[in-house]
């Protein structure tokens, strides 16, 4: 199986916390072209050297992926669909902004086939959007989820809480609005201070002040019991569906270890070629990206041939993250097993669950994860 993930880097705004690969929208009609033309021959490239694969899913994504001509994602939807075989569950999202100049074209991308909407709503107050440095408001969020559960199939809304100033009150209540604006997958982040971005800028000016570790830690747990008691499973850490039919299949790829191809500037792949898993990293930079694919017919800047080890280190961090974890037998190379004495620990602190043929972290687990993770590949 194969899935596909399009990095799109335009954004009209670029928000404090953001540490993706993006730049600003503006003035870049010419550039914009150009790159849809390299991402259509990178993903051509692609083909030949994964020869024919099952398509699971395609995930347009960025930066602003729903700010491209619609029918430009139609022709690399389609293109997808021809160079492989399209699975028959196959997935097709786009993300985008919830402005009303984004929604309005919402229907243009439902007829290129999207069928999943991931709506970056991030918060349902005015003054939280304005804090995140959103270029939409509240009610802008309201329409355009509404407009996007009519218009596709599934909807998914991002929230991020343990934002400055939140109580534990307010979040519960905003998270009942994102449930009643009929999404039925809900990812809520985690604001984190990314090094080099505004708002860590500001935490070293004293200007923004980041939420204490445990308002933070209740929030989390608020989250895990409203959208529990709303028939949501969290399936990932910061991942809640209602339903298996519901959970994201393309970030389902990443955290089940499978094969996917990355195109467009700064996106990453994964892909087994020559027997051995491979990370390719492209080009960051459009103009970079567009002269490495039309040297080469691939945007990579680097590509790295994972040690069995590197691999297995992958799996832990992400299948640790969902529900299901991962199978011992697929980190064999970390030497980790059920009777580890540091499984063992971890089992013995409710942090990892007792199982004989899976690695699967608990609910506290989750609250700690990045540290469980460490004890477990430095073992």
């Amino acid at each position: 199986m194969l899935g596909v993930y399009i990095h799109w880097p335009y954004c009209a705004r670029i928000c404090p916390y953001c540490d993706f690969n993006v730049l600003r929208d503006r003035g870049r009609g010419g550039e914009q072209l150009a790159l849809k033309d390299a991402i259509l021959a990178d993903l051509r490239r692609h083909r030949e050297l994964t020869g024919p694969r099952e398509l699971t899913s395609i995930f347009l994504g960025g930066g602003t992926p729903s700010l491209m001509d619609p029918d430009w994602a139609g022709e690399m939807i389609t293109l997808c669909q021809s160079l492989w075989t399209p699975g028959a569950d196959l997935e097709i999202t786009l993300e985008a902004n919830p402005t009303d100049a984004e929604a309005d074209r919402f229907s243009g991308f439902a007829d290129a086939g999207v069928q999943r909407l991931s709506l970056g709503v991030q918060a349902l107050d005015d003054a939280s959007l304005t804090l995140l440095g959103r270029n939409h408001g509240a009610d802008e969020a309201r329409r355009a989820a509404a407009l996007g559960a009519k218009l596709f199939p599934r909807l998914s809304l991002d929230l991020i809480y343990a934002r400055p100033g939140q109580t534990a009150d307010a979040w519960r209540a905003e998270l009942r609005e994102a449930v009643a604006l009929g999404a039925e997958h809900l990812s809520p982040y985690q604001l984190t201070i990314e090094a080099g971005t505004a708002f860590d800028r500001a935490v070293k000016r004293g200007t923004l002040v980041p939420v204490a570790e445990d308002l933070a830690a209740e929030l989390f747990d608020v989250t895990q019991a409203v959208l529990t008691d709303h028939g949501f499973t969290a399936y990932e850490v910061s991942n809640h569906a209602r339903g298996q039919a519901a959970r994201s299949r393309h970030n389902l790829v990443y955290w089940r270890g499978r094969d996917y191809v990355g195109v467009g500037p700064g996106a990453h792949g994964r892909l087994t070629l020559e027997g051995a898993r491979t990370a390719t990293f492209a080009a960051a930079r459009p103009a970079d990206y567009i002269a490495r694919v039309a040297e080469t017919g691939l945007g990579w800047a680097t590509r790295e041939t994972l040690s069995a080890r590197q691999a297995a280190e992958e799996r832990l961090l992400a299948g640790l993250r969902i529900e299901d974890g991962v199978a011992f037998g697929e980190i064999a190379a970390l030497d980790l097993a059920p009777t580890h004495p540091e499984v063992l620990s971890l089992i013995e602190a409710g942090l990892i669950a007792p199982d004989p043929d899976r690695l699967r972290a608990t609910p506290a687990g989750r609250l700690v994860l990045n540290w469980v993770t460490s004890r477990l590949a430095l073992a």
